[in-house]
């Protein structure tokens, strides 16, 4: 069997530019690895210092490496040793820290500030703690701030509790909620981020002045620092206050604001990767006009609208319709960049409506506010007997569509485009008839934006010409063919599962999986077809995203079938590996296969929201899959770090495996599913 390429292999290196460009490799270090696992909500969102430091390395004409620190303290020493050239991290600049490295100039400001649960002590004043234990992250500027407490307040019995749980903000709320005599000391921006999702956490009293964040460079690296000084002071730009500005302003500002929804095929973390079309879209013209894209996400219970004319952002968009009534409360719109008719869609367990008169006798529940109520009330005032009933303001439609999976509730309307993405992930629901002609959808901006709206509409006209364009609507408004087939794959006793098995079988030996999994999974993610990409860019026979096959030591391209095969059972792997050693083999085996489709951090919020649920967050079927489900609605994805999530893809992604998994050893055999005896695979769909 042809053996694995060789992973990057460190080596010291204490020089400056010069000596780190012979090796045609910038080391950068940081805690997370070179992909960014949060969704942001309130960020310029090119410039996080992943994206900034992959920018700086391409500008230098370096292959960018990212290698993983667990602490910061532990990614200085790494710098300082030789050992990474950079620490693109955001490290507070103290003089204990620039013993051991220079500091570029600053990336912000920031705060320590107090936290707890909400079942904590009082917080608003230091002076008030009392028995308190401060968790303190280990090799943090916090175990500082937290030692500087004990001194100033020796009487109020204050413990240091040191933890390592950078990445992991909802074990940190985790070790908060297990006393209720415990706070954390955090940045104020951290604690500020993690509110915004978490409703169990209070920020309090401020515990520290304020403090420059900035990268770590190695000392005595002086052409290094100016060159990345230089580099960060072209490209860091202030979020600007809230204003409603004309295109001079903007450009000169150099942030383009848009306001716009978490939700599907808007705004959304998937597979680790920000995408969505009105974002794809955004980015596309931003980067044509060399701003910075800052994304706000408006909570979903208020209005894009309402945030607009208060001059929170300069252009928002949700894939909105185009209406009279938008326009009346006092916004513009920019050209078409889409259109859309609208759909009924109802169960399968009851008789298909075909034609708009086969409403008469059905119940039509509309989401509260949304344009499909108007359509429905023309339709009941066309002498057809339908019963219009509008669904409670935090009902969401993706809850409608699950209500209507289910039989509990009757027919809906929405887009087209929803209702095919919807019914090809829930076999339960039934495209009906068309209810209205094709629906335009644009953007929105304030009447007195001209020039802005000018260079928006011209974006569009040009970008609807392209293929890219294409591209977008395929990838967010047309099913994946390959996942929601129908074709039974082959299950031929005696023969070859696939063409692949020799190769499957070599790589799923190496790291303990079940050839028959694989394989099966490969079925369904690309149909055994080595050249299929999806529309979000996924290769090859496992669907392998390029970020991820790099990650693992596999760059793009990735259509090669062993090389596509030894990255995604490595990334198998390296999902299971995250997982806890004490769960259950069956269930580690279904969480590691949600993880590969829709993320690790997805599945994170699915257990997390299962336990809150008093489901089983052990457990997948029957218990974490109802929390995935769920996290398609806005009252649930809102607190969750991650955001929304498309749920019926990984509970119907895992599922399908499963069944073939089944046939494939019932065919294949000959050695016993270790799998199989531990725990059965659920029948039926």
């Amino acid at each position: 069997m042809p053996r694995e390429p060789a992973p990057f292999t460190n080596y010291l290196e204490t020089g400056d530019l010069e000596a780190i460009k012979k090796h045609g490799v910038l080391r950068l270090v940081n805690l997370s690895g070179p992909r960014e696992d949060l969704l942001p909500r309130d960020s310029i969102v090119t410039l996080r210092s992943l994206d900034l430091a992959n920018k700086l390395a391409a500008k230098l004409k370096l292959e960018a490496v990212w290698l993983r620190a667990d602490t910061p303290q532990q990614a200085i020493e790494m710098v300082h040793d030789g050992r990474a050239d950079i620490a693109a991290y955001t490290l507070t600049d103290n003089q204990a820290r620039r013993v051991l490295v220079d500091f570029t100039v600053p990336l912000m400001q920031a705060r320590h500030k107090l936290v707890t649960s909400v079942n904590g002590p009082d917080i608003s004043d230091p002076a008030k703690l009392k028995d308190v234990e401060i968790i303190a992250q280990t090799g943090s500027t916090y175990v500082d701030t937290a030692k500087r407490l004990l001194d100033e307040y020796p009487q109020a019995n204050l413990t240091i509790l040191n933890e390592v749980v950078y990445e992991n903000r909802d074990a940190l709320v985790e070790l908060l909620n297990e006393k209720t005599n415990r706070v954390a000391i955090l940045d104020n921006y951290i604690a500020e981020n993690m509110h915004s999702y978490r409703d169990d956490v209070r920020i309090g009293a401020e515990v520290s002045p304020s403090e420059n964040i900035a990268w770590a460079i190695r000392k005595d690296s002086k052409k290094l620092l100016t060159t990345v000084n230089n580099f960060l002071t072209r490209n860091l730009v202030s979020p600007p206050d809230d204003r409603i500005a004309d295109w001079q302003t903007i450009k000169q500002s150099g942030v383009i604001r848009f306001l716009t929804y978490n939700r599907p095929s808007v705004y959304y973390l998937w597979k680790g990767v920000l995408m969505g079309f009105d974002y794809d879209l955004a980015k596309a013209f931003a980067d044509k006009h060399d701003l910075q894209l800052q994304i706000t996400v408006v909570p979903y219970d208020e209005k894009l609208i309402e945030w607009l004319k208060a001059g929170r952002g300069d252009f928002a968009g949700a894939v909105k319709n185009i209406t009279q009534e938008r326009i009346d409360q006092g916004i513009v719109f920019t050209t078409s960049y889409r259109e859309t008719p609208e759909q009924v869609v109802s169960s399968n367990r009851k008789p298909e409506i075909a034609r708009v008169q086969d409403l008469a006798g059905r119940k039509l529940t509309l989401r509260a506010y949304s344009p499909f109520i108007a359509t429905a009330r023309a339709i009941k005032n066309s002498g057809i007997d339908v019963e219009v009933e509008v669904a409670p303001p935090d009902v969401a439609i993706a809850e409608i569509i699950n209500k209507i999976a289910d039989g509990e509730l009757d027919a809906t309307i929405v887009d087209k485009d929803d209702v095919l993405m919807a019914a090809s992930l829930q076999p339960e629901l039934q495209p009906g008839t068309l209810v209205s002609d094709p629906r335009r959808q644009g953007w929105m901006l304030m009447p007195q934006n001209r020039e802005l709206k000018k260079k928006l509409d011209a974006f569009i006209i040009d970008y609807r010409k392209s293929k890219q364009y294409k591209q977008k609507i395929a990838a967010y408004f047309e099913p994946n063919k390959r996942f929601t087939q129908r074709v039974t794959a082959r299950v031929i006793p005696g023969e070859d599962l696939s063409p692949f098995d020799k190769l499957v079988k070599g790589h799923s030996l190496v790291y303990d999986f079940d050839w028959r999994l694989v394989t099966a999974q490969m079925w369904q993610e690309s149909n055994f077809n080595p050249k299929a990409t999806s529309p979000v860019g996924a290769q090859g026979l496992m669907q392998v995203m390029p970020l991820t096959g790099e990650e693992m030591g596999y760059p793009p391209p990735l259509f090669e079938p062993e090389r596509n095969i030894q990255a995604g059972i490595k990334y198998l792997n390296w999902i299971r590996d995250r997982l806890e050693p004490t769960l259950p083999t069956v269930d580690k085996l279904w969480f590691t296969l949600a993880s590969y489709n829709a993320g690790y951090g997805h599945l994170l919020d699915a257990r997390k929201l299962a336990k809150d649920l008093g489901l089983n967050p052990n457990t997948w079927f029957g218990n974490v899959e109802v929390a995935m489900l769920k996290l398609a609605e806005p009252k649930y994805f809102s607190n969750a770090r991650y955001g929304y999530v498309r749920g019926a893809e990984p509970v119907q992604y895992v599922r399908k495996i499963s069944h073939l998994y089944r046939a494939y050893t019932n065919v294949a055999g000959a050695e016993p599913s270790e799998l199989l005896r531990f725990a059965p695979i659920p029948a039926g769909e």
